[in-house]
């Protein structure tokens, strides 16, 4: 009983494939599934079960292949270093956390910041007001409604550049620093509950289309992904060019939801993709008041 479902949720992350509900949810939790893993081991050996000890071995062996952090090889920095850049994720959920965003802000001073869940009432209003202004000159903020509204704060000009379709908005713009033309996407893609695997996986397809094709060198996804390396469709993202910040500088298992039992439980479905032309140095995550996600903070060189 143990076993069963531990090897179905690996037989699915063997063969690059999310399968359908629960297998989805549960690869979130990919690392935890050692818990059942172990238990049935130890049960399979006091019960001197020589097919349930192997079998045992063989899902905990699985899961510890598993967590190597996925193809966190850092590519070739494409031209010499232009400028440091800072860069900051947050879901507010629902705008719930738009004050302790503020804090941050003037605290950590990111150059480029990824808004999820800005609601319009409440944090549209005040990432519209005169100190962020002064802060952040340039800016785009879009959708309505309390989880469908994005932002993208820039020290630098930008321009927009489209959005990725989906049922919450997910931004684009085209960031000048130092001579070199970024394009800057946020994402947000619907979370992969029961009924809606479908939409979840189609919409990480579609911020997947926006590098497929393209030179993904001076890119940058930013955001709330509802997914971790673990899923299929997370990776297809990352064969596109693009590394994970956090697992270029070490930190890739460092949950980020939920809040209320991270670090020590969770998942890390926050991150910050970059492209050859962006070289993390470091990654910090923080704890927001009023959201049930941490915010991410990545320090990196720009190269040109």
């Amino acid at each position: 009983m143990l076993l069963a479902p531990v090897s179905a949720v690996l037989a699915c992350r063997a063969c690059g494939t999310d399968g359908i509900t629960p297998v989805p949810q549960l690869l979130a939790f990919l690392p935890w599934l050692l818990v059942p893993g172990a238990m049935a081991l130890l049960l399979a050996a006091g019960a001197r079960w020589a097919v349930g000890c192997a079998w045992g071995l063989l899902a905990v062996a699985a899961v510890g292949f598993f967590l190597r952090p996925y193809d966190a090889t850092r590519p070739p920095a494409p031209g010499p270093a232009r400028a440091q850049l800072r860069i900051l994720t947050a879901n507010l959920e629902f705008g719930g956390a738009t004050p302790d965003l503020l804090r941050a802000l003037r605290r950590e001073k990111p150059d480029l910041v990824s808004v999820q869940e800005c609601a319009p009432e409440v944090c549209a209003v005040a990432l519209d007001g005169a100190e962020v202004r002064a802060a952040y000159p340039y800016r785009r903020i879009v959708g309505g409604g309390r989880a469908e509204g994005s932002a993208i704060l820039s020290r630098f000009p930008l321009e927009p550049d489209g959005e990725v379709r989906g049922t919450l908005a997910m931004p684009r713009a085209v960031v000048r620093v130092a001579g070199v033309a970024l394009r800057f996407q946020v994402a947000h893609p619907m979370p992969p509950e029961p009924g809606q695997v479908g939409l979840w996986r189609t919409e990480l397809g579609r911020l997947r289309a926006v590098t497929a094709g393209r030179d993904a060198a001076e890119t940058v996804i930013a955001g709330d992904f509802n997914a971790t390396q673990d899923h299929a469709a997370f990776r297809a993202v990352l064969d596109t060019g693009l590394r994970d910040s956090a697992a270029l500088v070490g930190r890739a298992r460092t949950p980020t939801w939920p809040a209320l039992t991270a670090p020590p439980l969770g998942a890390q479905i926050d991150h910050v993709l970059v492209g050859a032309a962006v070289e993390p140095r470091a990654a910090r995550f923080l704890d927001l008041a009023g959201t049930d996600h941490r915010a991410l903070v990545v320090d990196a060189v720009l190269h040109g």
